[in-house]
């Protein structure tokens, strides 16, 4: 099974973020922009938490709030689960379905440096299996 960090070298470490006092429309904005579904939120490079399309649906658009007048602090998911590059894909899987949420940040030594959704580690699982597969055939057929 793959780790965080070598699923990180294959998918890349770019990440990104708002500040928790910027609105929820900015927030919205930076994702349709960057085609992602979550921003971590961080301000002077802690991260404070993480922004979802999932949280905007639920703590804006039901709750007829403003987007532009309503800061990220005030629907942002807190506190964080993090996972490190030396946590295993079937970990982050674990967490994801225990937790209930899409999106993983991944920390080193207090510093974020990559997040994960649960497309990448589906993806992942599925490459496992797959070469799981070609191994066993080349095994059967000697």
């Amino acid at each position: 099974m793959q780790t965080v960090g070598q699923l990180l070298k294959f998918k890349g470490d770019e990440v990104f973020s708002v500040a928790p006092q910027d609105s929820v429309l900015r927030a919205i904005e930076l994702m349709a922009e960057k085609h992602v579904g979550a921003l971590l939120v961080m301000e002077q490079g802690k991260l404070l938490g993480v922004i979802s399309e999932r949280d905007y649906a639920r703590k804006v658009i039901l709750k007829s709030r403003s987007s532009h007048d309503t800061p990220i602090s005030d629907i942002m998911s807190s506190p964080v689960i993090t996972v490190s590059p030396a946590d295993t894909v079937h970990h982050c899987m674990e967490v994801v379905t225990r937790e209930r949420f899409r999106h993983l940040p991944v920390v080193h030594s207090g510093r974020v440096v990559g997040m994960l959704s649960i497309g990448d580690l589906v993806r992942a699982v599925i490459q496992d299996q797959q070469a799981q597969i070609e191994e066993l055939e080349r095994y059967i057929a000697g």
